[in-house]
């Protein structure tokens, strides 16, 4: 076997460190993949395979991307899954003794992304550690490209309560110790739901010592001081987390400033069911933000804001005190339009702080962005001096924690170029008169023949050789030229350099150090400017912790801007959120569905829920008369009002849930082996189980995946088990088919019966979307199916079947058989069936028909018998 190349040895090297990361290669201006790197790259970039001579028989696959487009490269990759090394070279190959030193820079995974162009502005990109172990779980979520971090403790048993914090965060990427393999149920929702890229670490990373002495060293404060005294389990997974992102970001941690505790109990309960069956950030079939209530709520001027916004949605509160504060500021706002408009203004002109500052760290920032970092930094002292007068406690909290950052803007401004290029070495980035050297060598590069003009101009007049002159070759370089008849009164520094036909070629010390001035100049000022802007970025970075507070308050600004703007547009009220047991909510709109009725008016309907005399109401009535959508809106009325927003109503009395539940729609797993109905039962069970009696509950229709007597009998024992206050004894909007279930509002107490008003004329059936009180007293199931468009054959068919069980006949297919066979032959249902034809005879009345109308009848008729 013949030996490998210096170069193939350096690579195989650090390819030994990623072997289960594609390697990107640094050679020149390509990053080059070789091997299985390259045949996999190749096929899922789409790039040409080639081969490269490495020192053996064969030549090694190869193939490259440019380095300058690289982005785009890698995030193809990410997006499929992969984790992708990015070695780098070290020094420079013209200085370089033998091969150039290279080193993996970053390790590029779904959940340490920090490019702007791979990543949803209004969406945060977390990666998750998860502990496991008998004494509890341990979650740390990060996203550093905002540097957020956040921890949590659960008990050993509180699978759930972890499902819907993974359900919250909806990290891209989750690491994970060796006990969670056991917990069928994470890891079956980690895969069937989550679809993450998740991986098992080494135990080491969670040895509780290592973990505390790593956050001390990245904080430079202990556990107890971060406020996780006693919380080993969050403790162990922060400390895994952190392991990680040193060992994949070799700079730029320094980002993550702090960590939150998160306690479940602050925000209401939300799974993943929930959120989905509310359509809170995208729809169920399309899976679009046009559709949602985030897509009503979304007039954020800012990603800072789009990101907060989003996190208020899945993590309503359940502190009246703190829900009331950011309504007060959101009141404020809707009470002053001018004084919402001029914010919202000045917030139009405010870049992604987060973001910005992250790639600033990371020193990936670009001269765009360095400018994009001043105009925001422009555009703070107006809008914090719009707040001057602000009444509510959060306006002013925010007021109080903008920073104008006059001096981050005063050096970006002084040191950058009102137009600078798209990349630094492009060059022309560091602004006239923000350093002497650099100014120098510019203008030397583009005064050069003005400047030797200068010195030929002064050398005549110091020697009196009125015929000297100053030239330039690609030999000598640059010379002073006397003709021999002037020899004798050059000066004693001129230092001789070339002898000519008619004289000589002279050089002085001036010229010299002028001549190495200018052909550096160019190397020089790539070198300065370079120079200049990593000092800039360090200045940028080292007001950190300044830009972070400054960003977090723009953001809480513009989601109380934009929820006022909502509120005012819409017609929103101010809900009076408090401790009490009700739901009282007067002439209630659904906040999605008016707006995609296009003018059209929406039927408000009234709710009133407790935990007393009106508990659980059961609703009756047919399909598409807005059962749905009356449950839908009584649900995401009180999660509107719980995140601090005003709501679609006239009134409203929310007394805070824990929790929202919902049961709606019938829908299969095929992936894990689940029929509608186990799939409907298995929420049901869910919900049994973790609701509380300070619950919400939305359920549609349970019991309709099996039998009829099954269905109901299922139907009726969760009525049951729910108004047991030994079980549940949550508030609950229960809709169903079953018209049986209304007698329990005789026997059990809160059980109340309402319906959806409807008026029936003849076959003809509309839909008033009044939810009335009393049971339905049909289900116009056939009447529902004819608006849809069922052909009228189905529905006269249905409509004869529907006779016969009303009059308790038998219709099923053995049932008839056995009738046969002790009755004799049966007419056939089509023979008593009205055909078309004699329906249309029925409704001719021959004592009116005119001899030309009776023709005309008669042809239709027999035209009819064709068909």
């Amino acid at each position: 076997m013949q030996k490998l190349s210096p170069m193939m040895q350096q690579y195989f090297a650090v390819k030994e460190q990623h072997k289960d990361h594609i390697l990107f290669f640094r050679l020149g201006d390509f990053y080059e993949m070789f091997y299985d790197d390259a045949i996999l790259a190749s096929k899922e970039l789409e790039l040409t395979l080639t081969g490269r001579d490495c020192g053996q028989e064969e030549r090694a696959p190869m193939c490259g991307v440019p380095y300058h487009a690289c982005d785009a490269y890698i995030s193809r990759l990410i997006k499929k899954g992969y984790k992708v090394a990015i070695c780098e070279q070290m020094e420079n190959p013209a200085d370089a003794k033998g091969v150039v030193k290279r080193s993996v820079i970053r390790v590029v995974t779904p959940g340490t992304l920090i490019e702007s162009n791979m990543l949803s502005e209004d969406t945060n990109n977390f990666i998750a550690c998860i502990l496991c172990d008998a004494g509890g779980w341990g979650l740390a979520c990060a996203d550093i490209s905002t540097g957020q971090l956040f921890v949590s403790q659960f008990e050993a048993g509180a699978q759930g309560e972890l499902i819907n914090e993974l359900g919250r965060y909806s990290p891209s990427e989750i690491i994970f110790n060796d006990g969670l393999l056991d917990k069928k149920e994470v890891t079956s929702f980690i895969k069937e739901k989550l679809h993450c890229v998740a991986d098992l670490c080494d135990s080491e990373r969670f040895e509780p010592r290592e973990a505390e002495a790593l956050i001390e060293r990245h904080f430079s404060r202990e556990p107890k001081e971060l406020g996780l005294e006693g919380k080993e389990s969050a403790v162990r997974a922060l400390g895994a987390l952190l392991s990680y992102l040193y060992e994949t970001q070799q700079k730029g941690l320094e980002r993550i400033t702090d960590v939150g505790y998160v306690n479940p109990e602050q925000y209401m309960v939300l799974d993943l069911t929930a959120r989905r069956n509310l359509e809170l950030t995208q729809t169920m079939r399309t899976g679009e933000k046009r559709g949602t209530l985030l897509w009503v709520l979304d007039k954020t001027k800012t990603a800072m804001g789009k990101r907060l916004l989003r996190s208020y949605l899945d993590k309503p509160l359940v502190n009246p005190a703190a829900i009331n504060k950011r309504l007060n500021a959101v009141e404020e706002l809707v009470d002053d339009t001018i004084l919402r408009c001029d914010i919202a203004d000045a917030l139009s002109g405010i870049f992604d702080l987060e973001r910005l500052m992250t790639r600033v760290i990371y020193g990936n920032a670009t001269p765009r962005e360095f400018k994009s970092l001043e105009f925001t930094c422009r555009a703070l002292p107006g809008l914090r001096e719009r707040l001057a007068g602000c009444a509510s406690a959060y306006l002013k909290e925010v007021h109080d924690r903008i920073d104008p950052l006059e001096d981050v803007c005063g050096l970006l401004s002084r040191a950058v170029v009102d137009e600078p290029p798209i990349a630094l070495k492009d060059g022309g980035v560091i602004k006239e008169g923000f350093d002497e050297e650099l100014d120098g060598l510019r203008s030397l590069v583009h005064n050069t023949k003005q400047v030797l003009v200068e010195i030929e101009s002064r050398e005549k007049e110091r020697t009196g050789i009125r015929n000297l002159k100053i030239g330039y070759n690609r030999v000598f370089g640059y010379y002073i030229e006397v003709t021999r008849s002037n020899l004798s009164m050059v000066p004693d520094d001129y230092i001789r350099k070339q002898t000519l036909a008619n004289g000589e070629r002279y050089i002085t010390q001036e010229l010299k150090e002028l001549e190495e001035k200018i052909l550096t100049a160019g190397e020089r000022i790539t070198y300065l400017e370079a120079k200049l802007f990593d000092e800039v970025r360090e200045a940028v970075s080292a007001e950190l912790h300044r830009v972070q507070a400054t960003a977090s308050a723009v953001a809480r600004l513009d989601v109380y801007c934009a929820l006022a703007a909502v509120a005012q547009a819409n017609g929103y009220c101010r809900p009076d959120v408090n401790f009490s047991d009700e739901i009282c909510i007067r002439e209630g709109r659904h906040p999605v569905v008016e707006q995609l009725m296009n003018g059209a008016p929406f039927v408000a309907n009234d709710t009133a829920l407790n935990n007393t005399d009106k508990q659980i109401a059961i609703i009756t009535g047919p399909n598409m008369a807005g059962k749905s959508t009356y449950m839908r809106q009584t649900a995401l009325i009180v999660l509107m009002a719980q995140m601090g927003s005003f709501v679609p109503a006239a009134s409203a009395s929310i007394g805070v849930v824990d929790g929202i539940f919902t049961r709606v729609g019938a829908s299969d797993d095929l992936s894990s082996g689940q029929s509608t109905f186990m799939v409907e039962m298995t929420e049901v069970a869910q919900i049994m189980k973790e609701a509380t009696p300070k619950s919400l509950l939305i359920l549609d229709e349970i019991g309709r995946g099996t039998s009829t007597f099954d269905g109901m009998s299922i139907a009726r024992a969760v009525i049951e088990y729910i108004a047991d206050k030994r079980h549940v004894g949550a508030k609950t909007l229960f809709a169903t088919h079953y018209h049986e279930l209304t007698e329990l509002e005789s026997e059990l107490p809160g059980v109340k019966n309402y319906n959806i008003a409807c008026k029936k004329r003849g076959d003809e059936l509309t839909f008033l979307r009044r939810i009335v009180p009393g049971g339905a007293d049909d289900s116009y199931g056939i009447e529902v199916s004819k608006l849809a468009g069922v052909p009228d054959w189905i529905i006269r068919r249905a409509r004869q079947v529907l006779g016969q069980l009303e009059e308790g006949k038998e219709v099923s297919p053995a049932k008839k058989k056995r009738a046969e066979a002790v009755e004799g032959p049966q007419i056939s249902f089509e023979a008593v069936i009205p055909s078309e034809v004699e329906a249309a005879l029925r409704q001719v009345d021959v004592n009116t028909l005119t001899p030309i109308e009776a023709l005309n009848k008669l042809y239709e008729l027999k035209s009819l018998l064709k068909d």
